[in-house]
């Protein structure tokens, strides 16, 4: 990640997702919880005032909501890693860091929260 790169973050998407590697998780989905950390250059769009040199964040949030709500899969590190590839198909975003929280995770315990975070650069993803 390079230090000279602004951070955008979006904090808190919730979406419902059918992701898990039991049947019930499956059959019935449960809320993922995404946050999202973008490093961007801001000084094009803080120059041109124009959307066209940033990230637009709407459209960005709204194609990560449906990452997570199309195509289960077992593990969140898939999830994660789907995410990201979204992420970087922004031409503004050189790297981000996505972190999933799965809070209804099927554990037989007590805990306020199950959150895989990972980092991509442009470079990193397939």
């Amino acid at each position: 990640m390079s230090s000279s790169l602004d951070r955008l973050q979006i904090r808190g998407i919730e979406c419902f997702g059918h992701h898990g590697v039991f049947d019930f998780e499956r059959r019935e989905g449960q809320i993922f919880v995404i946050d999202l950390e973008l490093g961007i250059d801001t000084r094009p769009a803080a120059a041109s005032d124009d959307l066209a040199d940033t990230v637009d964040y709407g459209a960005l949030t709204l194609a990560v909501k449906q990452a997570v709500e199309s195509d289960p899969v077992d593990l969140i590190e898939t999830l994660s890693q789907r995410i990201a590839s979204v992420c970087l198909l922004a031409a503004a975003v050189e790297w981000v860091t996505v972190t999933v929280h799965k809070p209804d995770a099927p554990i037989d315990a007590t805990y306020s929260d199950v959150a895989l975070t990972i980092t991509r650069k442009r470079s990193q993803v397939p």
